[in-house]
């Protein structure tokens, strides 16, 4: 019998599982000898245990927060793992957000990573709360394993050294456990709270691993698992994450740090693009020269960006998400730039700025580039304790809608156009003016309309203010003058007890300071 005809007869034998076909294409010493050689003659590693970290007591009061909110619960918060990019390359890691605001942990840490926060009695919990946390990881294998230099994911020589789990607890004030204890702790008791057991609630849809597990635990151990409502049992995982979310609508004092560090290293990354714009305006994609300058700042700086840059000129200006940056930058049109460092915190800054790429503002572009200036001022100014989030979107709504009516592009009166029957403004300002910001850049996602939209602003929220006005190239309803022109303005905005801080205004935003700013730099 041949080889191909033992492989049809019987592949179980002998064909080679697809998850170890990555390593064919190298050989892999495995000999007693090479391990034995391998776990000698290493320096000892330090001993030296970190100092607590800043963020610890920070995290660990959100977690108190938590606790009052879930007691008697279990509650489950997952990292996340590694995700392919392209066969055994994995995108850079960034861990999910309610992880990263309820551990402290922010740039690269830790794939596979769970905190755990387990019921207990009354005032025995962290702080006198109602839960003890756990932060479940991997730790970094001994260099005596065969781990230490055969697993490209996790192994120390291919990946660098890894916190220890007393470097981690000392760190972040948190108890850690080998993440080989994981599965106890998830499923242990659980089970329906009227015959005793203990309910969990789980972040979903950051660790398919983990989703598993906790849905197994919660079909094994229901009286009557036919009957299961799955409803009910998605209903408590959505409200621990809607809990999550509505806990990050007010910045603590480091988290407000750290939004200050992600504007400062945006800045200089805007800055950065003015200088690359000769280069810019050469090259077949000058787009990508400018999203290149603004990527090198926000990876020497941050950790990476806070999301897909934007940089489009000309009408490409005019396409809200344009994140392909594959279009040319020309002299004497605009360039719309949306950029975010995010800092090795993971918080990250969101900014725009419009500018023309010559220095200088054609007539017809400074006047939309004021309404819209007009616009945000004008959302700005009622961006106070005790008004409503909606009123920063309403006031600068009333100005674009005046300007539009005021150069006769609008089909109707602009308070017409205003009433909730009308919205034709809309058309050439279809977006929000204002969304939360903070570890994610639409922070505060899942949190429910009566405390975002219809929330009352209050001291501690970091959100922006982004008016703006697109004429694409195609719109007959306008005159050729105003068409391939799109103007946005974002501004990063602190409430303090006093009003609203421009925590961005380091960044010229007027017409003349542009020109100016654009001036002294190219100079």
């Amino acid at each position: 019998m041949n080889q191909t005809e033992q492989s049809t007869q019987h592949p179980e034998t002998i064909q080679q599982p697809l998850e170890e076909r990555v390593n064919n294409r190298s050989h892999r010493p495995d000999s007693d000898a090479f391990r034995a050689f391998m776990a000698s003659n290493w320096a000892p590693a330090p001993t030296e245990l970190p100092a607590r970290a800043e963020v610890a007591d920070h995290a660990a009061r959100r977690r108190r927060a938590v606790s009052e909110q879930f007691k008697g619960e279990r509650l489950v918060i997952p990292a996340g793992a590694l995700k392919v990019r392209s066969n055994d390359c994995d995108y850079r890691f960034r861990p999910h957000s309610a992880f990263a605001h309820l551990t402290g942990l922010g740039v690269d840490h830790e794939p596979d990573a769970v905190l755990v926060l387990e019921p207990v009695a009354d005032g025995e919990g962290d702080d006198g709360g109602h839960h003890h946390a756990s932060l479940y990881f991997r730790p970094l294998a001994g260099r005596d394993t065969k781990q230490f230099y055969a697993d490209s994911r996790s192994g120390e020589f291919w990946i660098g050294p890894r916190p220890t789990l007393a470097e981690f607890k000392a760190l972040l004030g948190l108890d850690t456990v080998d993440i080989s204890e994981l599965e106890v702790a998830i499923t242990k008791n659980v089970g329906e709270p009227s015959v005793g057991g203990i309910s969990v609630r789980l972040v979903r849809k950051v660790d398919e691993n983990i989703d598993a597990l906790v849905d197994t635990a919660r079909y094994n151990t229901a009286v009557d698992p036919e009957s299961l409502d799955l409803s009910t049992l998605d209903a408590l995982d959505e409200k621990l994450a809607e809990a999550l979310s509505e806990l990050r609508l007010l910045k603590d004092a480091w988290e407000i740090e750290q939004m200050k560090i992600a504007i400062a290293a945006t800045a200089a990354g805007f800055e950065d693009i003015i200088k690359s714009l000769p280069r810019a305006v050469t090259h077949r994609r000058g787009e990508r020269v400018v999203e290149g300058a603004f990527f090198a700042r926000a990876r020497e700086e941050g950790n990476e960006l806070g999301y897909d840059t934007i940089a489009a000129g000309g009408n490409n200006a005019t396409i809200l998400h344009w994140t392909h940056n594959t279009g040319t930058v020309n002299e004497g049109e605009l360039l719309l730039v949306d950029a975010g460092v995010e800092a090795d915190s993971l918080y990250t800054a969101d900014i725009t700025r419009t500018i023309p790429v010559n220095g200088k503002y054609s007539e017809v572009q400074r006047k939309i580039y004021q309404a819209v200036l007009d616009a945000a001022d004008a959302a700005f100014a009622v961006a106070r304790p005790g008004r409503k989030f909606r009123d920063v979107h309403n006031a600068a709504m009333e100005v674009l809608a005046a300007r539009l009516e005021e150069w006769r592009l609008l089909p109707v009166a602009a308070a017409v156009a205003l009433s909730a029957e009308g919205q034709q403004h809309r058309r050439w300002m279809p977006h929000g003016t204002s969304h939360h910001l903070g570890l994610d850049v639409h922070d505060c996602a899942q949190a429910r309309a009566e405390l975002y939209l219809d929330g009352t602003i209050t001291e501690g929220m970091v959100f922006t203010i982004e008016p703006g006005l697109y004429f694409k190239d195609e719109d007959l309803a306008i005159p050729a003058e105003y068409r391939g022109t799109g103007v946005r303005i974002e501004d990063d905005i602190l409430i303090t007890a006093d009003g609203p801080v421009n925590l961005s205004a380091a960044l010229p935003r007027t017409p003349d300071d542009v020109e100016a700013w654009m001036a002294r730099l190219g100079s």
